[in-house]
């Protein structure tokens, strides 16, 4: 199946994913190269205009990595996620979609 985009992970998430135990770590990668294939509500979900979380459930853990989308390479759309958390509530923090939108800010203006 083709991917309708690529993930980048900026260095936050990788230290998030690293401090994750192996069996989590994997469950969240699988589902992300799912939904790369597969439009899901359940695995990668808008949250506002800018920011999506990548979604995955593993052993009655909410696990959350935040993203944003970067169209500005005509050939190749790149999701990129922000950072990662361990949700502990039924509610999306908010300073969690704050934080994505402003590595998000951040990182167009680097680009430019």
């Amino acid at each position: 199946m083709a991917e309708n985009f690529k993930v980048e992970f900026l260095k936050e998430v990788l230290e998030f994913l690293d401090g994750l135990d192996d069996k989590a770590r994997n469950k969240i990668l699988f589902n992300i190269d799912k939904a790369k294939v597969k439009n899901d509500k359940t695995l990668f979900k808008k949250l506002n205009s800018d920011i999506w979380e990548f979604r995955t459930l593993y052993n009655k853990k909410q696990y959350r990595l935040f993203a944003f989308w970067d169209k500005s390479n005509k050939k190749v759309t790149i999701v990129v996620a922000t950072h990662g958390i361990v949700k502990k509530s039924q509610k999306t923090p908010k300073k969690d979609i704050e934080k994505a939108t402003e590595i998000m800010k951040e990182f167009f203006n680097d680009k430019k």
